[in-house]
């Protein structure tokens, strides 16, 4: 009898540890296996590059609390002790000491006499001193960074009337650069630059002074994090052996090139190969890519993604993609924003086989790259719905309570049980595959001209042009909805995360800040409130508890498609202080009241809000001769242990 799987690792704070499977591992030939392993040990080795972009201490804290887990002689039955355990499986979590979708810093709940004790308890040769450093030097570097709240309280800050760069405590940035001189100094390359074919300036540095000067400090072999990306390119030249075709043998090659030399000219050539490749099964993501952790949205965090394609899932986004263009023409937008013509939208399903840097172990379900708006207009864009972790998410969610404690009626619950995972999968393809390819930039505008606010008006457009197609009849006719029912499970879901279900990721007293939910918020909010004359949408009381009542789906998705249209208008022709007031006006601000009350409810359902993942081990099978003769994957291995591992192999950077 087959053991059934178990999605449930690990529970602590406010998060869940799952795991994911892999169908269709077995399957693949040994070459594609050996590439898949390759690419995902390279996935593996940039994690202390996220540690310590997140953060200039993260990595010797981390050190340091790994030292006390692992060799400290204090009592480990103390509630001290179980606070720190916490404490250090959250820093794992987050990469780092701030939270990884509030921002916040962690508040330790252990004492500053126990963590000098548990320090002062490991020999002192496995402490990450630096070179003359003593334990006390250290403690007395870092007891203000992990105890006082007014050190480094937040890792990124992207709103409000301050420094938004002196206010972070992220490390993309000297300590002593502000944001005006940031600004100008990027503005000045774009001025000097293509406007046309406009390079990505900064994506891949830490802008610094020296003797009075700024100056970049560029990651790449021989530059910073030089350690860890020198493994990096290792592995890449392994996986090149294995490639499938010559096309990504030269994407592999070119991304190689890119690690070697920094040159953002490199970076987008591999870009342009890396999306106008559609032949290959196996896929992966690797490099500095995102930029939603920089206040100005420039510096890229590192990530990775391996994974090949799920060749009867990407029927469905397939059809979608062929359709692009009608889905373009009927967009609710104004034509002056349209394109006229749809380049290279390829989507596809993926199973992912290993997530690394700022995928880990919080990862996206949908990805779509590349970013420069440049290249998506003239090369198009690729777009992946990872079904293999939405499929995790939605076993392990069975028979949590949630929905029995917060969708209004059994109406809602019935369509959501039929519904839901089909929906959340055709809106993460309409997000993915069309909604970030969609729209055009007037000629003359800066694709930089949100600023900090890019990252949350581009999540909403596309997420609003997956909510306004999902309900189309077109979904019916090109076969991907089964009726003119299903819609509804999504929207929802939707108005009740945005309204309600979501603030129980943020502690009390506290706003908005990470893109994703300020863009989920902005929506709902915005809807909610256009719509309260015709009562469109409501929140009602029943019981003391707090419910989404949707009236009427069809002006729902009318209000859906008016606010595409204007996010898009303000994306078209960088209309920063119209994009600034969505954001602050319906994106961040919390009904304390509210708050508090959706938060009491998870406390009594014991639900965690946020969730993540621990990666199958990926080993390597050889004969008597040391020929690999086949790549297998295990699936039990422990959170903490997972973490210790990666800490002990996967860890190059210096400090």
């Amino acid at each position: 009898m087959k053991e059934e799987f178990s999605y449930i690792v690990d529970q602590f704070a406010d998060l869940q540890i799952l795991r994911y499977q892999v169908p269709g591992f077995e399957n693949l030939s040994l070459r594609q296996k050996q590439l898949l392993y390759h690419l995902s040990e390279a996935a593996l080795m940039g994690r202390d590059i996220l540690f310590d972009q997140n953060g200039r201490y993260n990595l010797v804290i981390r050190r340091t609390l790994e030292a006390v887990y692992q060799y400290g002689t204090v009592d480990k039955s103390s509630v001290d002790y179980q606070a720190f355990e916490v404490y250090l499986k959250r820093i794992w979590f987050a990469n780092g000491i701030h939270h990884h979708y509030g921002e916040d810093k962690f508040i330790p709940g252990f004492s500053e006499a126990f963590f000098d004790a548990a320090v002062r308890s490991v020999d002192v040769s496995l402490l990450p001193l630096k070179a003359g450093e003593t334990v006390d030097t250290l403690l007395a570097r870092l007891k203000p960074v992990i105890f006082d709240p007014t050190v480094m309280p937040k890792r990124t800050v992207q709103s409000g009337d301050t420094d938004w760069i002196q206010a972070s405590a992220n490390n993309y940035y000297g300590e002593d650069v502000t944001q005006a001189e940031v600004e100008a100094f990027y503005g000045k390359m774009k001025a000097e630059g293509d406007s046309r074919c406009p390079l990505s300036y900064g994506l891949n540095s830490r802008l610094e002074k020296e003797n009075g000067q700024l100056v970049e400090r560029v990651w790449k072999v021989g530059g910073l994090y030089s350690e860890a990306i020198e493994r990096i390119v290792v592995e890449l030249e392994k996986a090149a052996a294995f490639a499938e075709n010559e096309k990504q043998r030269q994407i592999i090659a070119t991304l190689i090139d890119y690690y070697r030399t920094g040159d953002l000219r490199t970076f987008d050539a591999y870009s342009i190969l890396w999306v106008e490749d559609t032949d290959s099964q196996v896929d992966f993501v690797n490099g500095f890519i995102e930029t939603y952790g920089d206040a100005l949205g420039l510096k890229a965090s590192w990530e990775s993604t391996v994974n090949f394609r799920n060749e009867e899932a990407t029927r469905r986004t397939q059809t979608i993609s062929e359709n692009a263009q009608w889905f373009e023409d009927h967009s609710p937008v104004d034509q002056r924003f349209k394109k006229e013509r749809v380049k290279g939208v390829s989507a596809k399903v993926i199973t992912v086989t290993m997530l690394g840097g700022d995928c880990y172990p919080s990862t996206p379900i949908g990805i779509n790259l590349p970013n420069a708006d440049w290249i998506r207009r003239d090369h198009g864009s690729k777009s992946v719905t990872i079904e293999n972790i939405m499929e995790a998410y939605d076993k392990a969610s069975q028979g949590s309570g949630f929905s029995d404690e917060f969708v209004w009626s059994d109406e809602e619950r019935n369509r959501i049980k039929t519904y839901g995972f089909l929906t959340d999968m055709l809106h993460t393809d309409l997000h993915e595959c069309l909604g970030h390819g969609s729209g055009q930039l007037l000629p003359d505008t800066d694709p930089d001209a949100l600023k900090a606010y890019a990252s949350t008006l581009e999540e909403a457009r596309a997420d609003l042009f997956g909510l306004y197609y999902l309900a189309d009849p077109k979904m019916q006719e090109l076969g991907l909805a089964p009726d003119g029912e299903a819609f509804k499970a999504e929207y929802y879901k939707y108005m009740m995360n945005g309204l309600l279900t979501q603030l129980v990721r943020i502690e009390e007293g506290k706003e908005v800040e990470e893109a994703h939910m300020r863009n989920r918020q902005l929506i709902a909010r915005w809807v909610f409130e256009q719509g309260a004359t015709d009562k469109v949408v409501e929140l009602k009381k029943r019981e003391g508890k707090t419910f989404v009542v949707i009236n009427d789906y069809q002006q729902l998705r009318a209000l859906f498609g008016k606010l595409l249209a204007e996010v898009q208008r303000i994306k078209s022709e960088g209309d920063y202080e119209a994009g600034r007031s969505l954001v602050e006006n319906y994106g961040v601000k919390i009904d304390p009241v509210l708050h508090h009350e959706i938060r009491e409810r998870y406390v009594r359902l014991h639900l965690s809000p946020y969730k993540g993942f621990v990666n199958p081990v990926m080993r390597e099978v050889k004969d008597d001769s040391g020929h690999v003769t086949d790549i297998t994957l295990d699936y039990t291995e422990g959170y903490a242990e997972q973490m210790l591992r990666y800490s002990r192999d996967y860890s190059y950077l210096s400090l």
